[in-house]
């Protein structure tokens, strides 16, 4: 395998990590402070309750583990391929976002909704029609 196959299938894999877990880190990390609920009230005891139990529901850890994952990736996947191949080939995260919500959170995904997510992977797709590297580097 050359480098630059090496550097596509690096580039596809931790795309991939990043399209599923950041979807998934902001659905867990919402369906656990919709398990907890609203500040009631912004005083320093009610606050400080309210952080404790952020801090105590597994679902929100869950979220936090999710989110670092993608975040490690979303930092590796930058050292080598351009800013502007990376941040439109995640948007496919956006379709992942929908179904997540429909499925987990039991949101209704609107069909205007399906349709502008429709054009935004086809975006997504022509993008990734085009090499990840355009730099040298250094």
């Amino acid at each position: 395998m050359n480098s630059s196959a090496g550097l596509h299938a690096k580039t596809f894999a931790l795309l991939f990590v990043m399209i599923i877990f950041g979807p998934l880190g902001d659905v867990l990390l919402g369906k656990g402070m919709k398990e907890i609920g609203a500040v009631p009230s912004w005083t320093l005891v009610t606050f400080s309750l309210f952080l404790f139990r952020a801090m105590t529901t597994g679902m929100v850890w869950l979220g936090i583990g999710s989110l670092l994952t993608f975040f490690l990736a979303y930092t590796l996947v930058l050292s080598w391929a351009d800013y502007s191949y990376v941040q439109p080939a995640s948007s496919f995260s956006y379709g992942i976002v929908a179904l997540l919500g429909h499925f987990l959170l039991g949101e209704s995904i609107t069909p205007t909704r399906w349709a502008g997510i429709a054009v935004i992977c086809l975006g997504v797709l022509i993008v990734g029609h085009t090499p990840p590297r355009t730099t040298e580097i250094k």
